[in-house]
């Protein structure tokens, strides 16, 4: 099961007079971690870099940021991906101290810092949302607001018109259970809409 982190957590290392800052939080794609990378370079003028890593589906993203190739951003990369996280940026910001570590050194600074970090982290699972939509005559409205709530589904949005429209966010697991006491209980008078047409 994928996790997110209920809030950002930091931790520094110190390794040969270097630092490395570490950042972890949850960031919803890349935009918004690109966004953060440039206030994190602003905040840290005279940093040498500031890796990051992004784990967001398809819009996952591993940066070095001038640091030799494959020794920050993979790495922190894989440790994000170990711990099971999605929806998560993980970021470095480091001071050069003067001493090169090695490209293992790199590595090694790079994973314990967030790996340390993470350790701080209150991991919150990620449960998976569906859309449902459905239709129904006035006399039913009352009927399907109710089974929503008892779902704890959201509703999101109710159209008045010929007849009515509503429109909920569930949990996928319960998504088929409260299918089938709508259909039920609609008595042939409720409509599924097909979610992807909505906009």
């Amino acid at each position: 099961m994928p996790f997110s982190i209920a809030a950002p957590v930091h931790h520094e290392l110190l390794i040969k007079k270097s630092r490395f800052i570490a950042s972890i939080e949850p960031v919803a794609g890349r935009e918004e971690a690109q966004a953060r990378v440039a206030q994190l370079k602003a905040e840290h003028p005279d940093a040498a870099h500031v890796c990051w890593a992004l784990l967001a589906g398809g819009q996952s993203a591993a940066n070095d940021d001038g640091e030799p190739g494959g020794t920050a951003g993979r790495p922190m990369l894989e440790v994000l991906r170990h711990q099971e996280l999605e929806g998560v940026m993980a970021s470095v910001v480091r001071y050069f101290g003067g001493v090169k570590l090695g490209a293992g050194g790199l590595v090694r600074a790079y994973t314990d810092a967030v790996a340390q970090a993470l350790l701080t982290a209150e991991k919150i699972p990620l449960i998976k949302q569906t859309q449902l939509a459905c239709s129904v005559p006035y006399a039913l409205e009352g009927l399907v607001r109710r089974e929503v709530d008892l779902a704890k589904a959201q509703l999101q949005e109710v159209k008045h018109g010929s007849v009515v429209s509503l429109h909920f966010v569930l949990p996928e697991t319960q998504a088929a259970a409260l299918t089938e006491r709508l259909s039920e209980s609609g008595r042939g008078q409720l409509v599924w809409l097909d979610t992807a047409l909505i906009e």
